[in-house]
């Protein structure tokens, strides 16, 4: 039995269901590069969801966690510390504006926050407007504004009236936004939904909508923010500015943080004891955090993703194949998208072949590597892509864990030094 197949089997036996077993067991990573326990080698293209803003083991995440947590690793929400005043002043110093900051553990905490930062704001009772496919957590909370069906009902009811609505549609959303609405919470793209962009305008009638009924406007960029489409954040783009702002996955760099921001008035609407979390603001993750958002600044990572988004997108779009439709997304946030649903075979293809993506719907594959992938990584995978969709179509499933097709590469010696990396 491999180390892969051993690891996989304890995970069976001891942890709940919910997940399946996932098909690897990684046990390293550096830069845009992972290992499974058996040693094989994988460009990882997906970095843990869009979280590894600069890959794996980069030596500015080390250094600021080992040097805070040598300090003082938690305090609570009792005490003030550095790393966290200084995240939040950092943060708002990137969004150029008038905003306070709640810090905690995750992205779905972070909605939560939203959630009852608007009923503090505007009143409980009031309905919420939401998209039809969007994702904004698992809480109950935040569960309850995801526009999943399969994934929601389930588990209510939740105790929030919610309007439903379709993602980029203006008409419906005119019609749905009236004096009586609290909110509207959208994503500036819908990322599990498959990486759905918006059509032109309509964040800023979005925006309109919302001024003109009295309703604050909830962003949720977990997944976008923090350097994914190249920008700071995806509104940056659109020229507009949300009164609520939520933030996760990238922020940490691979360590748990998440954060609510509230502009203007809607930053002042918690009183003392509305809200809080023991762990939210962790020095070690804040640390972490101001390590990331330094290296993006320093290194100029922002236009690496923008030169090497374009150069994937372009890339898979030029690609002929009967099984590719077309690649939507901008920066380093991708999705290739498929004639049929053939995703999870692409999935595992890649997978035997040492990349790794993600099936985030039936007809769609997602791209959202580390944000310093280099032009170089991303050609390995262009010029494997043709390859991968050729098995997928024909119906080829990955080798099992331990038998891979990817590069095996078990010695420190055959280790990436991060000689790609941007600024380095």
């Amino acid at each position: 039995m491999s180390e892969s197949d051993a690891l996989r089997k304890r995970f069976e036996a001891a942890m709940m269901p919910n997940y399946g077993t996932p098909p690897l067991a990684l046990a390293r990573g550096e830069g845009c590069r992972v290992w499974d326990a058996d040693g094989n080698q994988y460009l990882d293209l997906i970095a843990g969801i869009a979280v590894s803003a600069l890959g794996h083991a980069h030596p500015a995440i080390v250094q600021a966690v080992t040097d805070q947590v040598s300090k003082i690793a938690h305090t609570s929400n009792l005490f003030v510390h550095e790393p966290g005043v200084a995240l939040a002043e950092r943060l708002l110093g990137l969004l150029d504006a008038d905003a306070r900051v709640f810090f905690c553990n995750s992205g779905a905490e972070a909605n939560e926050a939203a959630i009852k930062l608007v009923r503090r704001k505007q009143g409980t009772g009031k309905p919420v407007v939401a998209a039809i496919g969007s994702f904004h957590g698992r809480t109950m909370g935040s569960l309850s504004i995801t526009g999943k069906d399969s994934i929601r009902e389930p588990f209510g009811p939740f105790g929030t009236t919610v309007r439903w609505i379709p993602y980029g549609d203006v008409a419906a959303l005119e019609s749905a936004v009236d004096d009586t609405v609290a909110a509207v919470f959208l994503e500036p793209a819908l990322g599990e939904g498959g990486v759905v962009p918006p059509p032109d305008g309509y964040l800023t009638a979005v925006r309109e909508a919302c001024d003109a009924a009295g309703a604050l406007l909830v962003l949720d960029e977990i997944q976008s923010g923090i350097g994914r489409t190249g920008a700071w954040f995806a509104h940056q783009k659109q020229g507009i500015v949300p009164d609520v702002l939520t933030l996760a996955k990238g922020l940490g760099g691979g360590l748990p943080i998440g954060a609510c921001v509230g502009f203007g008035d809607a930053g002042m609407a918690f009183a003392k004891g509305d809200h809080g979390s023991t762990f939210g603001a962790n020095p070690v993750a804040c640390a972490a955090a101001l390590a990331v958002l330094d290296t993006i600044e320093s290194q100029n990572i922002l236009a690496n993703v923008e030169t090497v988004g374009k150069q994937l997108k372009d890339g898979i779009a030029a690609i002929d194949h009967p099984l590719l439709k077309s690649v939507r997304g901008s920066g380093l946030w991708l999705a290739a998208v498929l004639t049929g649903d053939k995703a999870p075979e692409v999935n595992a293809a890649a997978q035997a072949r040492g990349f790794l993506v993600n099936a985030v719907q039936p007809d769609a594959v997602r791209l959202a590597p580390p944000l310093i992938l280099s032009a170089a990584e991303a050609g390995e995978f262009l010029d494997a892509f043709p390859a991968i969709l050729t098995a997928a179509h024909a119906g080829a499933k990955a080798l099992c864990p331990g038998t891979s097709s990817a590069t095996t590469t078990s010695t420190p010696a055959s280790r990436p030094r991060f000689s790609n990396w941007p600024g380095r």
